[in-house]
């Protein structure tokens, strides 16, 4: 067995028998003091004061941690990534920073279709080297699950394989990684201007039924937005989807009030994302249902927009929120969950805890993963960070700074500074 020795504060978000809290229940984290963790395999055995854990367990130790006193949490879960593209957009960047807003690079040929473009020319083996760095740099920040999409690649061939490169991926990283597909993620220029309908049938005829057969995905996703796909599209598309056996998301309510909210809820996705316009009935809706509310701040700060998802609101009203980076190309180019967190807090006005909450069990929920991660929980995996603080106030307080210390995924040491 594992011991994990001498916890200063120990963070187990285990307040509602390690399944998604809400409401004024994400206030209340679970801090033991002066604690420690048993791990037998893959799993936590159990967890509490450390001389309770040594008197219960001592004679069954055969390795140990010693956290130093030290802050220990649940590994992060990051529950909305693209995390598979080729090439960078700095470009577009600056063109933002002089005045060009994301639509209108997006119709001048940049934004998604730019990434397009690359990932389309490349092979899976180049897509797979490139994507490794990444899932290194999510470690050390602190992540071991993350959920990551497909959608660089707007055709039959291309999407199957950006999900077979996810596919390898799994095998190669040290994260748990959920894979979605996001074949309407924009319109890809061969079917326009006039020819989007074609496209979705593509998308519902072809991709859909192969993704599917071939379980190479696990939840289907749509943005939803002005330009792209309307409230009809992407209610075929994710009606198509359910029927043949995946789990629904949604890009919803980004920049325009689509009404992506209500018809997520209505189909009972798994989570809605981004909600930057969401209406005072989406919230409503959401409190009243079983769908999470994912924020990514990270793509408004990066984006320099003002209008981030009215997160006191959805709290207040008990909706289940969780919190994501959107790491991608272009809108939010981060693996840094922690600097995510001060965002949520300095911009959104979520509480240090409230954060923690939405990063771990909530975000673990909104990827279907809430029994297996999320939390310090018996019986779940140990995945495990130790931090180089305090208490869980110190990491959303100091942002931007690098504070993991080590990285234990299933039980196995995998990252330390």
């Amino acid at each position: 067995m594992l011991l994990i020795d001498r916890i200063g504060e120990l963070l187990t978000m285990d307040s509602n028998d390690g399944k998604a809290i809400r409401g004024e229940m994400m206030s209340l984290p679970g801090i033991i003091t002066d604690s420690a963790i048993v791990v037998d395999g893959e799993k936590i055995v159990d967890y509490g004061k450390r001389n309770d854990i040594l008197k219960n367990y001592g004679d069954k130790i055969t390795t140990s941690v010693d956290a130093e006193n030290s802050l220990v949490t649940p590994g992060l879960v990051d529950p909305h990534t693209h995390a598979v593209f080729l090439g960078t957009r700095e470009t577009e960047f600056e063109m933002r920073l002089k005045g060009k807003s994301y639509m209108e690079i997006a119709n001048t040929g940049g934004g998604i279709l730019n990434t397009v473009k690359q990932v389309r020319k490349s092979d899976e083996d180049t897509l797979v080297q490139k994507s490794l760095l990444r899932f290194e740099q999510m470690l050390s920040n602190g992540i071991t699950t993350v959920e990551v999409k497909s959608g660089y690649g707007l055709s039959v061939e291309s999407e199957l394989k950006m999900l077979n490169v996810i596919k390898k991926l799994r095998e190669l990283v040290p994260q748990d990684i959920v894979p979605t597909f996001l074949g309407a993620h924009e319109i890809p220029d061969e079917y326009r201007p006039d020819r989007k309908s074609e496209y979705i049938d593509s998308i519902i005829n072809e991709m859909i039924p192969q993704v599917a057969n071939e379980r190479l995905a696990k939840f289907c996703d749509v943005f939803c937005e002005k330009g792209v796909f309307d409230i009809e599209d992407t209610g075929r598309i994710l009606t198509a989807a359910k029927e043949n056996g995946l789990g629904l998301k949604m890009h919803a309510d980004e920049i325009e009030p689509m009404g992506g909210t209500e018809l997520g809820v209505s189909l009972g996705a798994r989570s809605v994302d981004h909600l930057g316009a969401i209406s005072d009935f989406g919230i409503v809706l959401l409190a009243q249902s079983e769908t999470a509310a994912v924020f990514l701040p990270g793509t408004t700060f990066f984006l320099g927009l003002e209008k981030y998802a009215p997160a006191r609101q959805l709290i207040g009203s008990g909706a289940i929120v969780a919190l994501a980076t959107d790491f991608n190309p272009g809108s939010s180019p981060t693996t840094n969950l922690p600097m995510i967190m001060s965002i949520a807090c300095m911009q959104m006005k979520l509480t240090p805890t409230e954060v923690w909450a939405a990063a771990t069990i909530n975000a673990a929920y909104a990827i279907g993963l809430e029994f297996m991660v999320g939390s310090i929980t018996k019986g779940k995996y140990a995945d495990i960070a130790i931090w180089n603080a305090e208490n869980h106030k110190q990491i959303p307080y100091f942002y931007g700074e690098k504070l993991v210390k080590i990285v234990i995924k299933r039980g196995k040491v995998l990252w330390h500074s």
